[in-house]
This record gives C-alpha cells, structure tokens and sequence, in this order.
C-alpha cells in the first residue's frame, strides 16, 4: 500500500508524515510557496541532493530562509553526474546503488521518528532526483508531495514568452533523446520545452533546425536566478549550457 496524505490529515489523527517531497520552484527564493517554507522550518532534517564536493543549488535557495546547521542536514553526493552517459554501466549501475543506499538511509531516520524534507529544484515531480526516493519509500512511510513552480514556468515568465496559445499543444523533451527522435517530435508540436541541455545543445539545435524550428527558440540559463540568461537562441554563439538551462519554442496558436 502505498501511503497517501489527505488535506486534512494535520487535524484528523492520521498517521503523521515523515517524508516531504517539497518543490523549492525555480531558483529565486521568493518564488518558493508557504507551504515550502512551512517544512523546511519544522521538520526534522533537511535533505539535499548535489554534486560531490559542492553544495546543492536547491539547499543554497533555501538560505533565504534558515541558516546551515550540519546536525540537521543530510547531504546526498551523487557518485557520478557528467562523467558517464545514462544507460551505460558506468552510470546506471552507480546510480542505482546511490538510490537504494540513500533510501535506507533515509528509512533509519524515519523509523526512530524523524520527519524529512528532501530540497527539490522546482517541482518534485518533474524530473526529479526526488521520485527515484519516492519510488522506494512511500509505499513504506507517509508522505507529502509539495509542489513547487517549474522551472520551465519560471523561464518562460522571465522570456516574457507565453507558450501556448488557443489549442496550441506543447510538448517536454529531454534533449537526451537522439537528435532524429527530437526532430520528429519537434515537428510534431505547436510549442515545445527542452530541458536537459548541456552537452546535447549542438544536437538540439540541428533537431530544431531540422523541424524548421531554430527561428522561434529562445536559450534560458538560470532562470529567475543570479546570473540568468535569455537570448534567441540563433543569436548564442556557442554550444556551452550548464544544467539549469532549457530551449523554448513559444506556439503561435489562436490569438482573439
């Protein structure tokens, strides 16, 4: 079974949650919802996902609200991010070892009690490290899901691009797909989002340009965060593009 919290379940005696799953939203700390900023005040530990020997991008946005405190945080490293493909040994492997090691870990703290709150960079559910955690544990504990704004809503807001307009129809592509899957998918599509940039960005730019596509792309990096980037996409000279980045393609749908 797995476990489900109602909306009332803070005042109806039911069993209380352990694991929150909370969306931090975009990177502009004032962008995260009451809720967000509920958790992370009282819950037990704060868990956050980063890169071995840096700091995750989700626990620096929630500095905005509460001070670091090593007794009450819990870092998880991921044992390897660019240095493998997905769908290699060298990357699966490892990665599904981390989850399933984190996920005992995090299972030991909630046994003795202790409620957590995993930091997640926009929404919990939306391409999440979260959701690898979630598959393993809240069959086993309760859990809340807090939604954040996505990254790609607080992209599109920052272009000043509305993406989808009358019965436009958009579609999410990671740019990890092959290039001649993305082009199809790409025609196919009044507006489009695609997420998952860095390396594969000169492959998604041939994929638009082979859907007729490049002319409307706008490139957002860091979006609603220090440092953010907005430009066309045809005016990015080079092929560099960190993780917090994504291509937009605004539909051109029914206008009244």
């Amino acid at each position: 079974m797995r476990w489900r919290r109602t909306r009332n379940s803070r005042v109806s005696g039911t069993a209380r949650t352990l694991l929150y799953g909370v969306g931090l939203g975009p990177g502009a700390p004032d962008l995260m919802t009451v809720r967000a900023r509920e958790i992370i005040l009282s819950a037990d530990r704060l868990v956050h996902f980063c890169k071995r020997g840096r700091r995750g991008n989700a626990r620096s946005t929630a500095d905005a609200i509460i001070a670091p405190d090593p007794a009450r945080e819990i870092e998880l490293a991921f044992p390897v991010t660019t240095e493998a493909n997905v769908g290699e040994p060298d990357y699966d492997g490892p990665i599904a070892a981390f989850y399933e090691e984190a996920a005992e870990r995090l299972a030991a703290e909630m046994r003795a009690g202790r409620s957590l709150a995993v930091l997640c960079d926009g929404d919990p559910f939306f391409y999440g490290s979260f959701m690898h955690l979630w598959r393993r544990l809240s069959p086993r504990f309760p859990t809340e899901i807090v939604p954040g704004v996505t990254g790609m809503t607080g992209a599109w807001g920052e272009a000043g691009a509305p993406i989808t307009w009358g019965d436009d129809v958009m579609t999410v592509l990671p740019g990890t797909l092959s290039e001649a899957e993305l082009a199809r998918r790409l025609a196919d599509t009044d507006a489009a989002v695609i997420m998952k940039l860095g390396r594969n960005l000169p492959k998604v730019r041939r994929a638009l340009t082979a859907a007729g596509l490049e002319g409307r792309a706008i490139y957002v990096e860091r979006a609603t965060m220090a440092r953010q980037v907005v430009a066309r996409l045809s005016d990015k000279a080079d092929d560099e593009a960190p993780y917090f980045a994504m291509v937009l393609v605004p539909g051109e749908g029914r206008r009244l």
